[in-house]
């Protein structure tokens, strides 16, 4: 076997165990050069994430963008208008990429998210008219449109998903905040069902952050639960697959057609440098589940990881870890609240950033 077939089927072996691997970046560099089209190819990568800082990051350092924007502020007043004729094209050229997979898969796989502008996290009316504009403007069926877990964003939810659009549902960082989105999904597919309208093909992910929950838990720790130190997001996302593969009350829904809301692991990179580098990737691998995966980490799984089904594993040490936190006053729905506030800002303020990039 050759290094370069060795280092493919670390990452394909992935999918075999029924998990999709998502890219975590998007530009027109890496759709105009071919590498996504390799990734796809080569690696089996089955989606693509978005959001502000990805396209910050992309705007300020692609000569593409760079090049398109003196037209564009000829062309656009509105600075939104502006960021979203420079990079939609791109967002549809990925979907495009991914179209065949879509269609193997049945609409299971091959999507590519795109995020509603976070000033309208608190504001589910907006989010709801962003949602279906955006869904509109793309005009692909495996475009997926992401909405944050506020309450606003959670209300939206379930009404995007009575429309008919693929939804999905970001920073979400502890157990309550992701009972309620998968019980909005859930009321969106009833009212489509009452309406007599088809559940097929609607698509949607619950992304639950694993690092920055670890980061938040371990500042936390007193000195006597090291041991503790980088477990917590793991133990909580090991219950909450064994609560997705046990629960049977989706099966009126499967019944017509409809998809679960998969499990998604966002947020995979390792914080910590003590960590191994792909340890989220290694210890998160599930059927029906979703890793999105940023490049740095997903080459070096591709390099040293190791597929195996870990999700399943370790039922009862997770429940041991979550209930010493409890014994520490750590609750992981208390630390969720102020993910969530800190990562709106942070979004809010790269959204902030890549705008004036197109003043």
């Amino acid at each position: 076997m050759t290094e370069t077939s060795a280092f493919t089927s670390r990452l394909k072996a992935v999918a075999a165990l029924g998990q999709q691997v998502w890219l975590d970046n998007l530009s027109h560099e890496l759709v105009s050069s071919g590498a996504l089209a390799a990734w796809i190819r080569d690696d089996g990568v089955q989606g693509v994430t978005s959001n502000p800082s990805i396209f910050y990051n992309a705007i300020r350092s692609d000569p593409a963008y760079q090049a398109a924007l003196p037209a564009l502020r000829l062309a656009f007043d509105n600075l939104d208008a502006r960021f979203e004729a420079l990079v939609l094209p791109d967002v549809q050229r990925a979907c495009d990429l991914f179209a065949p997979l879509y269609a193997e898969s049945d609409g299971k796989s091959g999507f590519v998210s795109f995020e509603v502008a976070p000033r309208l996290a608190h504001d589910a009316a907006g989010t709801v008219a962003d949602s279906a504009r955006l869904w509109a403007a793309i005009d692909r069926p495996n475009a997926m449109i992401k909405i944050p877990a506020t309450e606003a964003g959670i209300a939206a939810l379930e009404e995007v998903i009575f429309a008919g659009i693929n939804v999905n549902v970001t920073l979400i960082f502890g157990p309550r905040q992701l009972a309620a989105v998968r019980a909005a999904h859930r009321r969106g597919l009833a009212r489509r069902l009452e309406a007599r309208l088809s559940v097929q093909r609607i698509a949607s992910v619950a992304s639950v952050f694993i690092s920055r929950v670890d980061a938040a838990v371990d500042a936390l720790l007193p000195a006597g639960a090291a041991h503790l130190k980088g477990r917590a997001a793991i133990a909580a996302a090991r219950l909450a697959y064994r609560d997705f593969c046990a629960d049977s009350s989706f099966a009126v829904f499967a019944a017509f057609g409809a998809t679960p809301q998969w499990l998604l692991w966002a947020s995979t990179g390792t914080k910590d440098p003590a960590m191994r580098d792909v340890a989220y990737v290694e210890e998160l691998i599930g059927g029906a589940t979703v890793n999105t995966v940023p490049d740095a980490t997903l080459a070096a799984f591709r390099d040293h990881g190791e597929a195996r089904l870990s999700l399943a594993e370790g039922e009862q040490e997770a429940q041991a870890v979550l209930l010493q936190l409890g014994r520490h006053g750590i609750d992981l729905d208390t630390i969720g609240n102020d993910l969530l506030c800190k990562g709106l800002t942070q979004f809010e303020q790269a959204h902030a950033s890549l705008l004036a990039l197109l003043a």
